[in-house]
């Protein structure tokens, strides 16, 4: 057996391992895109640096793009076996790589527009909603907990591990040579005692683990001191100064993360009357499924779905899609709080609000996740006190 890494290995993203038996059977685990990577992004997007028609299978740890993103592309260039996940992924990849899709399409013709000026040979996207349609035929969802033989040598099945909805850790068991060895791959790691998921639960002891350490090397803050910062945050910018609160976030995860929080504060009578937008398709999407698995999240979402049916809707909250929606946001000078993706500002409606209200002293932008050091949230967090969004260069006075 030999382990071989293709990506998230001393970066963060294109989370991209193979396992690769004596047998010559290979394992895939996890295909995620690249993201925030600079001018090499790219690049490193279109070679996979292995074949893709040499894999036997795929298992995929949670729906994150920087986990999924590329699974269109691996069936595109020539992979033929079954994708196995959680149910909630499946489900979730379902939105997400149609969405990757149209923004990848998009990009490819306003790449064009400029290169048939220039007489220069066009580009085309990395993949297509048809590759994704095509893709989407090979899953294969699966129950935690729950054992499926990939053949007579390999048994696989997923523990929760709190990441996200339905992501999970893969537990493999592999015979060659007459010998057993138990694999353990942890996927991205939840916390313990998180708003909406339950905890990560132990798995059996295994013989050889690969895990992430993104935050291997700090402490987070409990989430009650962080609600308590975010009202604050609101309280200042939106009552006192009469500004904007904007929160790049990601679609899937962080911004139901706080939408749930900013509803716990809305029955508790703390929020200020200020309007709150949902401003991302796919967030919309992304928060109906977590709809439709509400009674697999953690006890506390189960407790407030007494008092409120629904975790992810509340009076003054407004899911927005329409494209002159989100434009008319930015127009408004009323006091407000906008969540938009992408999580690090590197695409999505987040740089058209950014770029209207960055400089403004009153208004605030919160970062709630990690941001690579390239990407725009990156730079923000880095305390850059100036920024090119859209080719312009903005003052960072918020």
């Amino acid at each position: 057996m030999t382990i071989s890494f293709h990506g998230a290995a001393g970066c963060v993203t294109g989370s991209k391992h193979i396992i690769e038996l004596d047998n010559k059977e290979k394992i895939l685990l996890d295909c995620g895109m690249f993201q925030g990577m600079g001018p090499e992004t790219y690049e490193l997007n279109e070679h996979f640096g292995f074949d893709p028609e040499e894999i036997d299978y795929l298992i995929l740890s949670h729906a994150h793009i920087d986990h999924s993103g590329l699974i269109p592309r691996l069936v595109k260039q020539g992979f033929k076996g079954n994708i196995y996940c959680t149910r909630a992924t499946a489900d979730l990849c379902e939105i997400m790589l149609m969405d990757s899709a149209h923004i990848l399409e998009a990009d490819a013709r306003f790449i064009n527009k400029r290169r048939l000026r220039q007489d220069r040979p066009l580009v085309k996207p990395l993949y297509t909603k048809e590759d994704v349609s095509t893709a989407l035929e090979k899953f294969v969802k699966l129950d935690y907990d729950t054992t499926v033989n990939l053949n007579e040598n390999i048994s696989l099945f997923f523990t929760d591990n709190g990441h996200i909805l339905g992501s999970g850790a893969v537990n493999l068991t592999i015979s060659e040579n007459g010998k057993t060895k138990k694999f353990f791959f942890s996927g991205d790691i939840g916390r313990y005692d998180t708003p909406l998921l339950k905890d990560p639960t132990p798995f059996p002891q295994p013989d050889i683990i690969i895990s992430e350490s993104t935050y291997g090397d700090r402490l987070h803050q409990k989430d009650i001191e962080a609600d308590q910062e975010l009202l604050d945050i609101i309280l200042h910018t939106c009552t006192k100064k009469k500004g904007k609160v904007i929160i790049p976030a990601f679609s899937l995860g962080r911004t139901q993360e706080i939408v749930f929080a900013l509803n716990k504060l809305d029955l508790h009578g703390l929020l200020p009357s200020v309007k709150i937008y949902v401003d991302s398709p796919l967030a919309v999407n992304a928060t109906e499924i977590m709809r439709k698995y509400a009674s697999s999240l953690d006890a506390e979402v189960q407790r407030f779905i007494s008092s409120r049916p629904d975790p992810f809707g509340f009076d003054q909250l407004t899911y927005i899609t329409d494209k002159k929606e989100s434009q008319a946001i930015n127009h408004s000078e009323e006091p407000c709080i906008i969540i938009s993706a992408s999580g690090m500002a590197e695409a999505g409606r987040i740089k058209h609000h950014i770029a209207h209200n960055i400089s403004k002293s009153k208004n605030t932008i919160v970062l709630v996740g990690y941001a690579s050091p390239q990407s725009l949230s990156g730079r923000l967090k880095k305390g850059d006190k100036q920024v090119k969004i859209f080719g312009d260069y903005y003052e960072v006075v918020a």
